[in-house]
């Protein structure tokens, strides 16, 4: 049969991919990796990294391509079929990148190759792969070796069950609202949710724990029951609260501790975020520690003055005296209304998805001397459109991008890679980036295009910074191409960069195009964004350190009869200033450490926004009076950050362009959180 999934010549056949060519697709690429494996792993077969790369590593990124676009289905376009066909194949692709991975042999060869013979980025793609080999188990003999890739067996099965239970609870869970509980909630909501009700043959509206839906009604709906309703299922999805026990994450959650310290302990370090902080800048869980506190102390004076202004305006404004968790939203958007007269629902209309889409293409073609323009490829959506990046008439990357929210879909937002820059060792021709672009913005109504948040700007700027490193990288070396290689608490740092551009106005004004009647935003309606920036950046900070800290101590102290929610009470006793309710199960929705490669490294978006406000710094420096960037800097950033990709340390790449480390400065400035109290 014609299988898409083995054709590697062009672009992936998205929209040609069935759940049936997924089993016979993985069984043939990994028998030919085995095959490749087999092959290097030989006495007669040399030492040598193009030989290596071009035996095995044409085999093995064959089946990550293949296995990558199966994942990649399966998270935006969910199907019973498809989900049991990726289910019975993950064991075995985990088992072939244990088995990989964990090969004497194969450990052996790599460690013959003299370095003396390999160009930097090779030396430092070869440096990272005897790294990788150690902390893959190599070097575990017997049945240290035979329990090691067990467990990595079951974290991928675990993991999966944990990210899908979130998804599924997520979809299970809606409520039917009539007209007396939608006071307050932005007719664009309210008109999706009438589509959906209409759909579904209910009357009134339909509202979902969807993220385009949830946000809006905990900020806008003055019904307080409905909040408290809403934020009830949202807070315990997936947990032994919840409204469907079936998906309760809270024994995964145990099972994925123990292992994860089980595996640590075999190779040899004591607790699971040592593992993890051997491929980062962080030295130790201590020194992570440390910094989550000192931010968390300096934020918190901030922190404890946005409370008392909101309970003070709850008590005076909106007969709220006794405040609860699920109306800290509301009263933040009321507070924000008040201090700066305008809403988030008056800002979204000023911005439709393709002026957005425009902007954000502009101020990166300014940037970063490139040129992206609409191509073509083949889609698993009718909503997601192809791009494609050129310096020069020069083909640099291509990327998709999937922007609405709808039912199969995983929530949040991401960018993934579809295949990396690699100067082909099979052919000697240069494969060229290629990326997904992935967000969850509410779809148009009634004819109109879709309006974005002030929020969706900065995510959709955020997942095109990741993009931009995977795309612009100049590197031939697959493993140290683009994001491949970058220590995993610095991979933030061109997507939160990307982010600043928002609160431009000469990068703001062009993108805005009121939905009715085609006016720019006003000045003064953004000049009143601007000072409301910062606003509760206390709150928002130690929210963040919160989850930060819970993710570390879970993953140091002893897993033996750990009680998640009792880790949590503690961290919140130490840094939170708003205490949730008992019923509260946010670990179990805690996708990014239990499902989603941020164990033991939750801390590191705080970290990496010190480095991107620290390089954002640059810019706001050698700005020109009308707002104008330096074309120079845009150059450096460019080459020292993100053509550089994973070719060496990130500390090195942040040197090149800074002239020195990173200071915290920068971001407390940007934060409104300048001095300590």
């Amino acid at each position: 049969m014609d299988n898409p999934l083995l054709d590697f010549e062009g672009l992936t056949r998205f929209d040609q991919i069935e759940p049936t060519h997924v089993n016979p697709a993985i069984t043939h690429l990994i028998a030919k990796a085995d095959e490749a494996l087999a092959t290097v792993t030989q006495d007669a077969f040399p030492a040598n990294w193009l030989r290596l790369c071009e035996t095995l590593d044409t085999a093995t990124e064959r089946l990550s391509r293949a296995w990558s676009a199966v994942s990649h289905l399966q998270s935006v376009k969910d199907t019973p079929e498809l989900r049991a066909a990726y289910q019975a194949e993950l064991p075995k692709v985990t088992d072939f990148w244990t088995r990989l991975g964990a090969s004497d042999a194969l450990y052996a060869k790599y460690k013959a190759i003299d370095p003396r013979t390999l160009n930097p980025e090779q030396k430092h793609a070869h440096a990272l792969a005897l790294r990788n080999f150690v902390l893959s188990g190599a070097e575990l003999k017997g049945a240290d070796k035979t329990r090691f890739a067990e467990i990595q067996e079951q974290l991928a099965q675990l993991s999966q069950t944990f990210s899908e239970h979130v998804l599924d609870a997520t979809d299970a869970w809606s409520c039917v609202v009539d007209e007396t509980e939608i006071s307050g909630i932005p007719e664009d909501v309210l008109q999706t949710a009438k589509a959906l009700a209409e759909s579904q043959g209910k009357p009134g509206y339909v509202l979902t724990l969807k993220m385009p839906c949830y946000l809006p009604v905990m900020q806008y709906a003055n019904h307080r029951g409905l909040r408290e309703k809403l934020y009830r299922a949202y807070t315990t999805r997936a947990s032994d609260q919840f409204e469907f026990p079936a998906f309760d994450n809270g024994p995964l959650i145990q099972a994925i501790l123990k292992l994860r310290e089980e595996e640590a302990h075999l190779l040899g370090y004591a607790n699971h975020a040592e593992v993890s902080l051997a491929t980062k800048m962080a030295e130790s869980p201590q020194r992570v520690m440390a910094f989550l506190r000192d931010l968390a102390a300096r934020a918190k004076p901030y922190a404890l003055q946005d409370v008392a202004e909101m309970r003070h305006f709850a008590a005076t404004h909106l007969n709220l005296p006794n405040p609860e968790a699920w109306d800290w939203p509301f009263i933040g958007e009321k507070l924000k209304q008040a201090r700066y007269a305008f809403s988030d629902w008056e800002v979204k209309s000023y911005f439709t998805a393709p002026r957005v889409l425009e902007g954000l293409f502009k101020i990166i073609e300014q940037l970063f001397e490139v040129d992206i323009q609409a191509d073509q490829a083949p889609v698993w959506h009718p909503g997601v459109k192809f791009f494609r990046i050129q310096r020069q008439g020069q083909l640099v990357g291509q990327f998709y991008l999937d922007p609405g929210a709808r039912a199969g879909k995983r929530g949040g937002a991401w960018m993934d890679d579809v295949r990396s820059r690699w100067l082909r060792p099979d052919t000697g021709h240069l494969q060229t980036p290629v990326a997904h672009l992935v967000c969850n913005f509410a779809e148009g109504v009634q004819g109109q295009p879709p309006l974005l948040t002030h929020d969706d700007v900065i995510t959709l700027f955020h997942e095109c910074g990741h993009g931009l490193h995977h795309m612009l990288t100049q590197v031939n070396e697959r493993d140290v191409s683009g994001i491949s290689g970058v220590e995993w608490d610095a991979v933030e740092l061109p997507s939160q960069f990307m982010e600043n551009f928002c609160w431009e106005w000469s990068v703001l004004e062009p993108m805005t195009a009121h939905v009715e009647t085609g006016e720019p935003l006003p000045r003064a309606l953004f000049d009143k964004m601007l000072a409301a920036k910062n606003f509760q950046s206390g709150l928002q900070t130690l929210r963040q350190i919160e989850f930060a800290l819970f993710d570390m101590c879970l993953h140091t102290l002893p897993a033996s009869n750990i009680d998640p929610m009792a880790v949590l009470a503690q961290v919140r006793q130490e840094v939170a200033v708003l205490e949730p309710p008992a019923f509260n199960r946010m670990p179990h929705s805690f996708s990014h450490v239990f499902a989603g490669g941020y164990a033991a490294g939750y801390y590191s978006y705080k970290w990496a926004e010190v480095l991107s406000a620290d390089a954002y710094a640059a810019f706001e420096e050698t700005q020109s009076p009308e707002g104008v960037h330096s074309v120079q800097t845009g150059r450096r950033f460019r080459e020292c950050i993100l053509e550089a990709g994973g070719s060496r340390p990130a500390m090195a790449s942040f040197k090149a362009f800074r002239g020195r480390e990173p200071s915290l400065d920068a971001l407390m400035r940007h934060q409104g959180m300048a001095t300590s109290a």
